[in-house]
């Protein structure tokens, strides 16, 4: 029942939110704003289903933004020097954030560090190979890739936004009804009743972070498709997006509990937030300044929940 009011809640917020922008600029309803808000989905939603999986276990990566970048910088160089084809550029991307998200979960649980820190060092480490990777410039590759992000069948939706929703669907699945994601749940609410318990809490905790490495890459694959180039600087605040669409979405900062789906209904939460702040003229400080506002209200929120 409780779970039921949860969603109740989430869709009564998003609809609250189409409907103040609505009537504050009409524009807002029309099929154009819908056509950009579920192009901005794909990309937050494969890294919101990453990040509740790191999430769930009382962990946090704050490099993702950064990680989109270098993946994305990774797509440019294989695209626009190198000439390879989509597939071995989508390929080289989900292998360079796996391998980063494998390397920060294992410099975290391996060497007991707090994830916040070593994602904060990997968010530097990320940001700068990314200029190196592209000599600071901007790639150009709408050739091949813009297909992606371009609707399809008369409709607003695209074949990211479709491939983003099945990975929801599958992020859900490992969630709730494998023994991985039950052990990432356990090892969330108790990490010692878990290890007493025969959990094997270090390879979960470091498969999680992996899952979001790879999912960050295929993102900035979307990412890119949707602005046809590949640019260094892409990805800056990103992070803050995905947590506030996580925490949003009913995921425990302190871990053990989360789910996929409602951080799906979190994304769409934050990119209609988003688009809405876009059409009334809010400046980018003003939307910063609103989205640090979401993510204290959902920590709160979770908060009197536990009480």
């Amino acid at each position: 029942m409780r779970r039921f009011a949860d969603y109740l809640i989430l869709i009564a917020v998003l609809a609250a939110m189409v409907a103040l922008f609505g009537s504050l600029r009409e524009s807002f309803l029309s099929a154009a704003t819908l056509g950009s808000v579920a192009n901005r989905i794909p990309a937050l939603a494969l890294v919101a289903t990453g990040m509740t999986l790191v999430m769930v276990t009382g962990g946090i990566d704050l490099s993702v933004g950064s990680v989109l970048g270098l993946c994305g910088a990774t797509v440019g160089v294989m695209m626009a020097d190198w000439h390879w084809g989509l597939m071995l550029a989508l390929l080289g991307s989900v292998l360079v954030g796996g391998v980063i998200g494998s390397t920060t979960g294992a410099v975290s649980v391996k060497l007991r560090l707090p994830s916040f820190i070593v994602s904060l060092g990997m968010l530097e480490i990320a940001r700068g190979l990314a200029f190196l990777t592209t000599n600071s410039q901007t790639k150009y590759i709408g050739a091949g890739i813009e297909s992606l992000g371009a609707p399809f069948g008369g409709l607003v939706i695209s074949p990211a936004f479709v491939i983003s929703v099945l990975f929801v669907i599958a992020g859900q699945v490992l969630l709730s009804h494998t023994a991985i994601g039950r052990h990432l749940i356990a090892i969330g609410a108790n990490r010692e009743a878990a290890l007493i318990s025969g959990v094997p809490v270090d390879r979960p905790r470091i498969l999680a972070h992996a899952l979001l490495g790879a999912l960050t890459g295929l993102a900035a694959v979307f990412n890119c498709s949707r602005l046809g180039s590949a640019d260094p600087n892409a990805g800056v605040g990103f992070e803050l997006s995905a947590i506030a669409a996580v925490v949003v979405g009913g995921t425990s900062l302190m871990g053990g509990r989360g789910s996929v789906v409602k951080s799906f209904m979190g994304v769409l939460i934050i990119a209609t937030l988003e688009a809405g702040l876009v059409q009334i003229g809010a400046s980018e400080p003003m939307k910063r300044v609103v989205t640090g506002l979401v993510i204290i209200a959902a920590v709160l929120a979770d908060t009197w929940r536990r009480k």
